[in-house]
């Protein structure tokens, strides 16, 4: 006579395997809201440096100029450092600005030609009286150095009450660029602000987009002073006012021609496509969290970040003097 099959029953589950499956459970559940709310958080880490920056890889790049390009120049004892920029270089004209700071680290000659406002990119692909400021663009600037010939930028010094435009027209004016080591081109972030176009993809030195006015620029200047070493600096991060009037950060606004960061890619890629080095102070600098401590405004920097900005200089393009 066959045994009748018994009937499963939790019942019969010893209560340890219960208390086991329910731990596990309540295991998984609790490491997936943990990994969730580190997802959503972030993995930057608070740099406990006096930057109070986040930490992040700094993108400078360095490139030194070949022997080839220096053939048949003399170089004398004094290191001569050209600044061409906007506010970056203007705003602060003092012994706490970036050229003052840079010149006192390294015990050079740095000559400030700055032009308060001016962007890298035209606004207008043909000059026009109408926008003056185009004429201080770097374009323009690099085309005057260039051609011996500043008259654009004479002519228009007289419309804008700002004597800055007049004394670096004189400076640039007075530069014997046989004694120039360096050029540094430095602008804050007045083109993404002022809506400058970001690239032209069929024509890489368009003068109206901010990648293209930066290539040609520079290729020009080469071209002209082969011996000179070019350095870009970029921008720091800072605030804009969209259409509404409303602040927004430039970290993560488009006005439709990208972010700030898309900006700063294009000058890391111009840089590298003409062997120029490249500084980066957005990154390790100012960010949402401590701009307040940074910025003297939306987009000014204040003299601590100033110094900030020249050390960097220092340490990346001069290191033998940083180490001393």
């Amino acid at each position: 006579m066959n045994e009748e099959k018994k009937k499963f029953s939790y019942e019969d589950i010893p209560l340890w395997v219960h208390f086991l499956i329910g731990g596990i459970i309540i295991a998984v559940i609790i490491f997936s809201v943990v990994k969730l709310l580190i997802w959503n958080k972030g993995t930057a880490e608070l740099d406990q440096t006096d930057t109070g920056s986040f930490e992040v890889e700094v993108l400078d790049q360095v490139f030194l100029l070949p022997n080839d390009k220096k053939e048949g120049h003399v170089y004398d004892d004094e290191e001569t450092i050209l600044f061409l920029g906007n506010d970056a270089i203007t705003f602060d004209q003092s012994e706490t600005g970036v050229t003052s700071l840079v010149a006192s680290k390294l015990g050079a000659k740095t000559i400030n030609c700055g032009f308060p406002r001016s962007t890298v990119a035209l606004r207008n692909a043909t000059y026009s009286d109408d926008y003056p400021m185009d004429a201080y663009s770097f374009y323009n600037v690099a085309n005057c150095i260039v051609d011996g010939d500043y008259s654009l930028l004479e002519k228009n010094a007289s419309q804008f009450d700002d004597y800055t435009y007049t004394g670096s027209t004189d400076r640039l004016k007075n530069v014997d660029f046989d004694k120039v080591d360096t050029i540094v081109i430095y602008y804050n972030a007045q083109d993404y602000m002022n809506l400058r176009i970001g690239m032209n993809p069929d024509n890489d030195v368009d003068p109206i987009t901010y990648r293209g006015a930066l290539n040609a620029g520079i290729k020009k200047i080469q071209e002209k002073y082969p011996y000179i070493r070019i350095v870009c600096m970029s921008f720091t991060m800072c605030y804009a006012f969209d259409s509404t009037g409303s602040l927004v950060s430039g970290d993560r606004f488009d006005f439709g021609n990208g972010k700030l960061t898309t900006y700063l890619q294009f000058m890391i890629d111009v840089s590298g496509e003409t062997g120029v080095t490249f500084i980066d102070n957005y990154y390790g600098t100012i960010h949402e969290d401590n701009s307040s401590e940074w910025l003297l405004d939306n987009i000014h920097v204040n003299a601590d970040c100033n110094e900030h900005v020249a050390q960097h200089f220092v340490n990346v393009v001069y290191p033998e003097v940083a180490a001393k």
